[in-house]
């Protein structure tokens, strides 16, 4: 009797994107991250693909790739996100799904995900389809090789949704135990009651389809997922590995599987330091040689399933109500708001599958007007998603059309597509899963369904607005001044809603302040400048011109013409007008040009109003991160006037403060306050330029600490971070820069005395990496006599130790058949980011 092992983690963030824009814009609550998906990627995904293993002294002993050795599943809208933001990240969750399958028979660690994250037991038969579909096509484009099995978010089933899967070859999903309600031998027809969450874990069970077809499933280890997820197993890397171990039932006389599927993010964002609990458990269960560590698909290979089982269909591992937490008031919810209730899930939902189903016929009568199976070709369009080229876009139409199509044409089909594409992230099922309608995941899959809206109204000039809206309305809000549906979708939606004009808007108006080339690129849109005239005057600033604006997402264009009146500080107006004619536009510029040379401003908005129309832009109609950063530059010089006359006061009564801290009075709340923002300041600006003086910084530090001066540290951590990657991309560009090495040194020992943890985590990376390449013919160099070589070596070995290495470094490190170290205190190097 065989046991086996196995970790899953489910790795997902729900998509952020602007759907007009598709980029995730600042998010202030991730500060000092610019969004949720860095913070997360820096505190869990990038760890994971890095986890730290310490020896005995909480050194670091060597780095592994957690995804090598556990199965999991990424969504495909976070990779996506994770191709553009983080593809060094992406490219070693890709680099650890090839080593899987050399180390478990072939069979890679990846599983796939349906696309956007659907419950899909409420999901339509075409949604089910596309979802599994879709989910299939991009694991592929990414993974290149099929998917064995799935991961069915929330682990929300029902047969049709476990059809969608076996019709397009999945093998298999992983299931809670309590969503199993009876089970069989498949030579018996009688059956055994397992309610409650009493089916045996530590097999693969058939589920029998009303097609005929059949597909493998695999229920989780509830109790040791429970310890994993909620009793802090993950603060001891040791502990965890015992669980696992000794989940093993010696009772059992056939061969078991051992398996918890958990959320990913435990393994670094919920709990920090998991990965690394995480790979010290990896480890320490490879080296034991009474068990076997395996992934999903190796074991079903080898263990197809003897019994059959009957689910619980809807259920879903996240809701004791079956999939209720998605359609009603059930009670689930995530706490912290008594007196909160969720009876606006239910008319939210009605309100999107209103919509939907009037999109749907819309879609299939024009559709056939120039696709030969418009169904078809959304299923199909996965592949326009992953790769928007003009060739590519050629060859889908080339496979879809009803005939070769003019530019027309294809634009309003890549219309249609898009709106079926924002109608099924519309039902994306974070939407419903938290307590407030009006919480940022709500607002989110609202917004796609405004998207939905605008591109109907764009294909066909009708109006799905007042119908969806209305339907909204009967949604309440939790909080009294949000209302219900309708009020949130005036707050939160509509002013997110990007038109061609505000874009133009935006381009306009950021020109002012940022030189553009001829072919810029924002966001989703490409700018062709036609024609620019730019005056200025002291602060005041005159922009006049035309551009060529293309939506990449559709190919549809325009050209604009704008003005722009820049008056100093935030005082600014700017007009634009679609496709106006070009000799106005150039009557427009003289006339302009001769009343700024006046400084006629009155005269400027009055020829502005007579040309674009009564509508003006501000500063308010930019997108979220050009907005902050012109506000930063407007702001330059007051937060410079700010910084100055704090810094006064601190120079002139620092010793004052000092003194009342020796004397343990209270300090004056105005003085502490100025010596506050300049200590911490002034610290910051150390690290957010080229070179840190580590003794000023230890200086300053100690006035902190003698004025009892509290530190920002997440602020302080974040721009020691910057400092850090700064410096070890330059290393890995000139590996040979002993200069670069001993500044490293320097910073690295500063970081050690800094009360704020400063994460170490890409210096590291970099070392070790550098340490199993290069290092090696660096020290055969110095063997033989180079002093260039040994003078190198000599800095690099004192980088290692105080990167925290276990020194010596040495080249080609062999990871040894037991781990080494397994509890990953708060005490132990900053290594988490």
């Amino acid at each position: 009797m065989k046991k086996f092992i196995c970790v899953h983690g489910h790795f997902y963030q729900p998509p952020r994107e602007n759907p007009w824009l598709e980029a995730v814009e600042l998010q202030d609550s991730a500060h000092p991250y610019h969004d949720w998906n860095e913070r997360i990627t820096a505190e869990c995904y990038a760890p994971n693909a890095h986890s730290r293993c310490l020896d005995g002294n909480s050194r670091i002993e060597r780095i592994v790739n957690n995804y090598a050795r556990m199965s999991f599943n990424f969504g495909p809208t976070l990779l996506s996100w994770m191709q553009e933001k983080a593809p060094d990240i992406l490219a070693a969750i890709q680099e650890a799904d090839k080593e899987s399958q050399r180390l478990f028979s072939g069979h890679g660690s990846a599983l796939a995900q349906c696309y956007n994250h659907v419950i899909m037991p409420l999901a339509n038969a075409r949604d089910k389809q596309t979802q599994v579909a879709w989910g299939i096509r991009d694991f592929e484009s990414r993974f290149h090789r099929a998917p064995e099995g799935m991961w069915l978010p929330e682990c929300a089933v029902d047969l049709d949704s476990l059809e969608a899967l076996a019709q397009f070859g999945i093998q298999f999903t992983i299931l809670s135990p309590f969503q199993a309600k009876r089970v069989r031998p498949l030579e018996t027809k009688e059956w055994q009651d397992v309610n409650g969450g009493r089916v045996d874990p530590s097999m693969a069970y058939r589920v029998q389809l009303p097609s005929g077809r059949s597909i493998a499933v695999f229920f989780y280890d509830a109790p040791v997922a429970q310890a994993v997820a909620f009793e802090r197993l993950l603060t001891d890397g040791g502990r965890l590995a015992e669980r696992l171990i000794g989940a093993c039932n010696n009772e059992r006389t056939w061969d078991q599987l051992v398996h918890v599927a958990t959320d990913g993010e435990s393994y670094g964002h919920h709990f920090k330091y998991g990965d690394m609990a995480l790979a010290y458990a990896l480890k320490t269960i490879e080296a034991n040689p009474e068990v076997h560590l395996t992934v999903y698909g190796e074991f079903l290979e080898s263990h197809p399933p003897t019994h059959e089982v009957e689910l619980h269909e809807p259920s879903a591992w996240s809701c004791p109500h079956g999939v209720d937490r998605w359609r009603r008031d059930c009670g689930c919810n995530s706490g912290g708001h008594g007196g909160w209730n969720q009876a606006w899930r239910e008319p939210l939902r009605n309100a999107l599958d209103w919509l939907r189903d009037e999109l749907a016929p819309r879609f299939e009568k024009h559709g056939r007007q120039l696709l030969k199976d418009p169904w078809a070709a959304r299923e199909d369009y996965i592949n326009v998603i992953l790769n928007r080229s003009s060739e590519n876009i050629h060859r889908f139409f080339s496979r879809h059309a009803t005939r070769e199509l003019n530019e027309q044409e294809q634009i309003s089909a890549l219309r249609m597509l898009e709106a079926q594409r924002h109608a099924m992230l519309m039902y994306t099922s974070c939407g419903w899963f938290f307590d407030e309608l009006s919480g940022l995941e709500t607002v989110q899959v609202i917004q796609y369904a405004a998207r939905v809206v605008q591109l109907v109204h764009d294909l066909w000039n009708d109006d799905l607005e007042s119908g969806f809206v209305e339907r909204l309305a009967l949604a309440k809000s939790n909080i009294p001044e949000n209302s219900d549906g309708r009020v949130i979708y005036e707050k939160f939606v509509k002013p997110a809603i990007v038109t061609r004009d505000t874009v133009a808007a935006h381009y306009a108006i950021s020109s002012v302040f940022e030189s553009y080339p001829v072919n810029a690129r924002l966001y989703a849109f490409s700018f062709h400048q036609e024609d620019r005239h730019m005056f200025t005057a002291g602060a005041a600033r005159l922009a006049l011109g035309r551009a060529r604006v293309t939506f990449e997402i559709t190919k549809a264009s325009d050209t604009v013409s704008y003005g722009v009146l820049y008056m100093g500080s935030h005082n600014l107006n700017c007009w634009v007008h679609l496709n106006g004619h070009a000799e106005a536009h150039d009557q427009l510029v003289k006339a302009a040009h001769e009343a700024f040379d006046r400084a006629d401003f009155p005269q400027i908005i009055r020829l502005m109003d007579g040309h674009f129309g009564q509508t003006q832009y501000s500063l308010k109609n930019l997108f979220r991160d050009e907005q902050r950063k012109l506000l930063n530059q407007i702001l330059a010089t007051t937060r410079e006037e700010i910084d100055a006359a704090n810094k006064l006061i601190a120079d002139r009564h620092a010793a004052l403060l000092r003194f009342m801290a020796d004397l343990h009075a209270p300090p004056l709340q105005g003085l502490s306050r100025a010596v506050e923002v300049v200590l911490n300041s002034e610290i910051r600006s150390q690290f957010e330029g080229d070179q840190v003086d580590a003794e000023r910084v230890r200086s300053l530090l100690a006035e902190c600490q003698a004025m009892k001066v509290p530190l920002e540290r997440e602020v302080l951590s974040y721009a020691g971070k910057g400092y850090f990657d700064r410096l070890s991309d330059r290393l890995l560009r000139t590996p040979d820069d002993v200069g670069l090495l001993q500044r490293l040194i320097d910073a690295a020992r500063l970081a050690r005395d800094l009360p704020s943890e400063i994460n170490l985590w890409k210096p590291q990376n970099v070392y070790f990496d550098i340490s199993r390449t290069l290092r090696r013919e660096r020290l055969e160099r110095a063997r033989q006599g180079d002093e260039a070589a040994k003078l190198w070596d000599s800095h690099f070995v004192e980088l290692g130790e105080a990167l925290g290495f276990s020194a010596p470094a040495q080249p080609e490190i062999q990871e040894p058949a037991g781990a080494s170290a397994g509890k990953p205190a708060e005490a132990a190097l900053a290594t988490a980011s």
